[in-house]
Parts: C-alpha cells; structure tokens; sequence
C-alpha cells in the first residue's frame, strides 16, 4: 500500500516576506513586491527591474565563515528551510536521521559566484580565483548545506529543470516518502539571478517586461497589457512527512500531496507547445493519479508569467482540462506580485496552495486591469482576494527545456 504524504512545514524567502505569515499577509494584501533593482547599477541595461529580497540579512543565519562560502542561492535554501522545519517542530534528535533527507531544485545555481569569480580571474589573473568558488557555485551545494545544517542522511541532491525545478523536487520527495525510502523530507526551490549577466541573456531573449516606470505594475498575468516576466529571486521550502509518522507526533498537518505528473513538450527550448499539448497531459495525469476528476478541484494556481504567448496557452490547456467546469474554477497567477522565481517558483507557490487549503482563501491576480480576449473564460481572482471553499488544488510549473509538471494537494483528512 502507498503510503500518504503531508506537508507539516513551510518556510518562504521572498520579496514579500520572509516568513509563511508576512507572504500570506503580503499576498492577500495584493502587495507587489517589484521594485528598481539596487543590486547592481543597471544603467545601461534596457530592463532595470525585479523582485529582489532586499532585506535579506545572511548574518541573522550564518556566521562570517558560513556566509562567505555560500553563494545566494544557497543562503536563501538554508534559510527557509531553518524557517520550515522550525515550523514543523520536527526533532531530528529524536528521528532516525537515515530517513531523512533533502531535494532542492534550481534553475541556475550560483550565478553571482561565477560572475564575482570570472572578473577576478579577468582582473587578477588565475592564482586569485577563490577555491571555494566550485562549491559554492554548484546546484548541489544548496541541498547539500542544508543536509549538514540538520545532520539529516538520506536522499540528497539537486533537479535542475528551469522554472520547474521547485514543483520537480518537491514531486521527487513525494515520490521518496511515497515508495517507503524516507520519513522526513525538505523540499522545494531556491534562485539568486538578479545579475548582469542573467538580466542582460533575459532581456535580450525579449522575455522581460519593460514596465520600468511602473514596476509594481510590470508583472500582468492573463492582461491585455502584458509583455514579459519580472525576473524575481528567494526561496520557498516544505517539509513531508509520511502520514502515520507526522501524526504519531502530533505534528500541524497543512495539506495532503495527492500526486503530480510531468511531461515534456518535444517541441522548443525556450517556448511552450503552442497547443499547450505538454501543459494539458501533465494537468490531465495529475488528475488521475490523485483519483480526482476536474469537477473536484477548486483553485489552479497557474504558471502564468505575465508573458503574451505562455499565459494564452495555459489558459487554453485549462479550458481544455476543465470544459464547463471552468466556469467553476479559480485561478490566480501570486507571480504578479512575485515576480518569476524561476527555479524557486514551484517551490513557492506550491507552499501557497498549502496556505490557500488551510485558509479557504485565494489570493488574486493582480493588475489585471484590461482582459485579453484570446486569454479569457476563467475567474483569474482579478485584484483581490476571494474567500472560497477550496478541497482539492492545483500548481503547475512549466520550464524551459519543454518541462512540465503538475502537483495536486488537497486538504487533510483522516
């Protein structure tokens, strides 16, 4: 028999907040969190926006040795992943640390090392590239310093799916309690790419919003107006427990995993199936694998990036998925106030869907001010939060690389 698996933890770094209740206020506030990027002088850059985590201190977390050897990305992991399993109130004292374990996705790892490291190397010649640059630079390296900070042995690596990485390791931590390898697990995804490099490659593949006079107005999902992602950065960790175990120690139980299906669309690198083919098989497996049909599913929390071609396809396979139920459904986009985390993405808003089933409350879509008529028919929860009757939701992460997944959570019940 497959055993169940629940989420006991949450722990969000964000531009919005940096805890489960400063987001969730944030997102039923509707407050957006895109802001002129201080980062770095952007210039000469044509887009000079994003979501940034500006308040992020590394030494309330690490101390001084810590934090020099660990890039933002993992920073950012280790931190919400602290922030999810004190929410928890897991002891991995008095757990069997072999049943316990960690998958992280991300989709670019520590971009700002390789940067910092290649202007030395540039500058300084070779004998003053840093040797800790490869370990901190590594995908790895986020799981991996999260498994030393608990002293936690099982499962660990790293998936590196683009903007599904999150959604993609949090499916594999499912699947690893699901099948009886681990108790415990720490999932989700972490990004730190608000770079010049990184803005610059996005902006000129035209996938950035130019909305740089009106950032908080720059991320539209589902809009008429829309015309681009906002590059976003942070973390967003869970902790799963399999059922009997969470409940043997009385642990707070926010949400059941029910299941979740991938796909791929065999199509593009950089662009979805134009009929949403991939989209649709992943949401339409996600179903059957958690033995649902489409009427019981009250929310999607959509990929949805504010980008004209990707938002009018999703919208479509939904449609699709749906049929006249649709006219029934919620879906949201919490990206037009996050920005695009990319590879943190998934993990992020799939700790939303926990809160929405907890609090039968959907945060909105915000700015969407002009509907798009080759992007409608759905209740996109325009600007303010709804107070719905949710069961049975949906997240779904889609990636360049043609990937897609589909996760389905639903509220606890013995």
């Amino acid at each position: 028999m497959k055993r169940r698996v629940v989420i006991t933890g949450l722990g969000a770094i964000t531009p919005i907040g940096q805890h489960k209740t400063e987001l969730w206020s944030s997102l039923c506030n509707g407050k957006s969190g895109i802001s002129d990027v201080t980062a770095f002088d952007t210039s000469n850059h044509d887009v000079r926006i994003a979501g940034e985590v500006k308040d992020f201190e590394p030494s309330k977390w690490f101390d001084v040795k810590q934090e020099r050897r660990l890039d933002r990305f993992t920073q950012f992991a280790v931190a919400a992943a602290i922030l999810a399993v004190e929410d928890s109130g897991i002891d991995f004292n008095k757990t069997d640390r072999t049943r316990a374990g960690t998958i992280i996705g991300t989709g670019i790892g520590g971009i700002l090392e390789i940067e910092a490291q290649h202007k030395i190397l540039l500058s300084k010649g070779p004998s003053r590239v840093s040797p800790f640059m490869i370990p901190k630079l590594m995908a790895n390296a986020a799981p991996g310093q999260i498994a030393i900070q608990f002293d936690i042995r099982a499962t660990n690596f790293s998936i590196i799916t683009a903007c599904a990485s999150g959604s993609h390791a949090i499916a594999e931590a499912f699947r690893s309690i699901r099948h009886g390898d681990t108790d415990v697990m720490i999932a989700g995804g972490t990004e730190a790419t608000i770079t010049p490099l990184c803005m610059g490659a996005f902006q000129n593949m035209k996938a950035l919003s130019k909305k740089n006079d009106s950032p908080q107005k720059a991320s539209r999902p589902f809009d008429k107006d829309r015309d681009g992602f906002v590059i976003s950065e942070g973390s967003g960790i869970i902790v799963l427990e399999e059922l009997e175990f969470a409940k043997k120690r009385k642990a707070h139980i926010y949400a059941e995993i029910l299941g979740y299906s991938m796909s791929h669309d065999a199509y593009h690198i950089a662009a979805p199936h134009p009929k949403g083919n991939g989209a649709y098989k992943a949401m339409e497996d996600a179903l059957k694998v958690s033995k649902l049909n489409r009427e019981q599913i009250s929310y999607i929390n959509a990929h949805a990036t504010s980008t004209p071609m990707g938002d009018e396809i999703e919208v479509n396979a939904i449609k699709r998925l749906c049929g006249s139920h649709a006219k029934n459904l919620s879906v949201s986009s919490t990206k037009s106030m996050l920005g695009h985390q990319l590879g943190a993405a998934g993990g992020t808003e799939t700790l939303i869907c926990a809160l929405i089933l907890e609090n039968d409350t959907i945060p909105p879509t915000i700015n969407y001010e002009h509907p798009d008529p080759a992007c409608c028919g759905l209740d996109f929860v325009p600007n303010e939060t709804k107070q719905k009757k949710t069961e049975y939701v949906m997240s779904n992460s889609f990636g360049f690389g043609g990937h897609n997944i589909s996760i389905v959570l639903g509220k606890f019940s013995n």
